[in-house]
Order: structure tokens, then sequence, then C-alpha cells
């Protein structure tokens, strides 16, 4: 499967994630805990739009032609930034991914968030590190149910909604945009 296909399955479901048909299972757990499992019952493309909190995110999958190649086997699990991530970034570098002429580098970052097979929470542990679908890794730091996500170039994101399953992955919604190295 194509890294733009891997990519979006695996954002789009990361759209969904703070999504309103998720909102009341999730509420009840701690938001960086591992709760239980709750899913949406949709694949990554149709569980996409959904999300109110993932409105940047979707715009970004558009920006790189990958919205609509959603659709897969996978499984894949998807570290999805929410828009408060994206809020992080200075507004000129987002304008910037946004255009055509970015459309190679938003896809490297996007494809960043993306790892092979159904990842969830609980098989995540300290100082690991796992390959992305865009060829680098991101290191794992566990300390008590606080997970975060430390990228190439020292970033850190939080998990903020562990363990939502789709038809074909499983999302972690974060609270900052990975970079990879190059």
């Amino acid at each position: 499967m194509k890294k733009q296909t891997v990519v979006t399955l695996l954002l789009a479901g990361v759209l969904y994630v703070s999504g309103t048909q998720l909102a009341t299972a999730q509420t009840a757990a701690p938001a960086a805990a591992p709760a239980s499992t709750a899913s949406t019952g949709k694949d990554l493309a149709a569980s996409a739009a959904l999300s109110p909190d993932h409105t940047t995110l979707l715009k970004a999958l558009q920006a790189a032609g990958l919205a609509e190649q959603a659709k897969g086997a996978g499984p894949y699990t998807v570290f999805a930034p929410d828009n408060a991530a994206f809020d992080k970034l200075p507004p000129e570098t987002l304008a910037t991914l946004l255009k055509p002429a970015s459309k190679k580098q938003l896809t490297k970052i996007l494809t960043y968030h993306v790892v092979s097979g159904n990842v969830m929470s609980s098989d995540l542990k300290d100082g690991q590190v796992i390959k992305t679908v865009e060829g680098e890794s991101l290191t794992v730091s566990v300390k008590g149910s606080a997970v975060t996500i430390k990228d190439a170039k020292g970033g850190t994101a939080t998990v903020t909604k562990p363990d939502i399953k789709t038809t074909n992955g499983v999302v972690h919604s974060i609270d900052t945009v990975l970079m990879p190295a190059k």
C-alpha cells in the first residue's frame, strides 16, 4: 500500500477521535489514561469528517491529496494531531504547508504520524522506538497513565484520547504535530 494511502487511513481516523459519536464514550475516562476501547464502527475514511476537533487535519489531508484515499485493509495506528496541535505551529508554516507546492513535504509530515499495525496505548512501553510509515522513528515515554511521543526533532506530543478503534486501525489523538528530521 502506498504511503499516501496509509497516512490518509490513519489520520482520517484521528479526525473522528474527538467526534461527536465518541465524545460521550471518552468523557468517563481521564484524557491520557488508557480508556476502555471505544469504536467508531466505521473505517478511517468514513470517520474522517465527523470530528470538530480535527478540521485542520482534514484540511491538511485534502491539501496533500490524501483525503479520498482513506480506505484500505490496514491495520494502521495514527497519532492524530488535533486543531490545537496545528495552532501551535507558526501561522505562516501551516499556510505554506497547505499550498500545492508543499504537497510532498506535507505528505511526509502526515505519514510520520502513522505506524503499521494496531498499536493500543497498553502496547506502548517507556523508551520504545517505533518506526513510522514515513520511515523515521518516534520514541515513546510512559509515566503513570500519561503517554508522550517524541519526534525526530525533539518535540513531544501527549496522547490526549487513546485507543479509538476503527474498522481498519486505531487512533490516538495528540496535542502536538510531530515533525520528521528531514
